[in-house]
């Protein structure tokens, strides 16, 4: 990796920090980024999974308020999280590299899908007022552990599907659940990171040292800004980067 290359990754590592805080599809612009700097799929995408998850606890700090009073949630959520991020990121590990390089084109198209109609989505589910409850019920634990497979695999859009499920299942403001996104998506991608540290050998540390520190300093970027940026112009670069990274897979 070069000078201006490391320069770009750590820049990716920024904005993305910021955009899992503020929005939760960082990944789509991190993974791409490491793409092109010449690493493989698998590489590139646990490289990504270890740099980001400090970021995610930047950005849950900065929503510390809104934190507050979400201890049980915390407590009940992480257990659904933390078991589907272990299995996902074992499957990651499992599966030859073809399959991951066949699965990731399919899971980024999902992911803009949920990028683009995320919020409209989002507000639909929370206007059915009456799926949701202040309590975590079932359902809501087995949405989240599938989006703990979901993060443990590839992870981008995580965020937006958990903002989506707990929009349906959990009766609270949209900044409680973002808090409370930013906790579990951190969760997510620190058990996998676990586990790829243990059992991989397909580790860029160099790239994964620059994501980190890029999303340490956007993740708390993302927090300060979180309530007066809107997404949207975010969303329009997370789209292009997204379909550069469909181009560069596919081609």
């Amino acid at each position: 990796m070069s000078f201006w290359e490391g320069v770009l990754v750590l820049v990716a590592g920024v904005w993305a920090g910021a955009i899992n805080t503020v929005v939760g599809s960082g990944t789509l612009v991190s993974f791409p980024v490491l793409l092109y700097v010449g690493l493989p799929p698998v590489t590139a995408n646990i490289s990504n999974t270890l740099g980001l998850f400090p970021g995610s606890f930047t950005g849950a700090y900065g929503y510390r308020r809104e934190l507050r009073g979400q201890g049980r949630r915390v407590a009940v959520l992480s257990s659904a999280v933390v078991l589907g991020a272990a299995v996902g990121a074992v499957l990651l590990l499992q599966l030859p590299p073809g399959a991951f390089k066949a699965i990731v084109p399919a899971l980024i198209v999902l992911a803009l899908l949920l990028v683009i109609f995320g919020p409209r989505l989002t507000a639909r589910l929370r206007s059915t007022q009456h799926a949701a409850s202040t309590e975590v019920k079932p359902p809501l634990w087995g949405a989240m552990a599938f989006t703990g497979v979901y993060g443990g695999y590839f992870g981008a859009a995580q965020g937006v599907l958990q903002m989506g499920f707990l929009g349906l299942f959990l009766d609270d403001t949209i900044q409680r659940q973002n808090a409370l996104k930013n906790v579990l998506a951190g969760l997510v991608n620190l058990v996998a990171a676990i586990v790829f540290v243990i059992t991989a050998e397909r580790i860029d540390w160099a790239a994964a040292g620059l994501i980190a520190l890029g999303s340490i300093l956007g993740g708390g970027l993302g927090a300060r800004i979180g309530r007066r940026l809107s997404p949207t112009a975010l969303r329009v670069v997370i789209v292009v980067v997204g379909l550069a990274a469909l181009v560069k897979l596919l081609v």
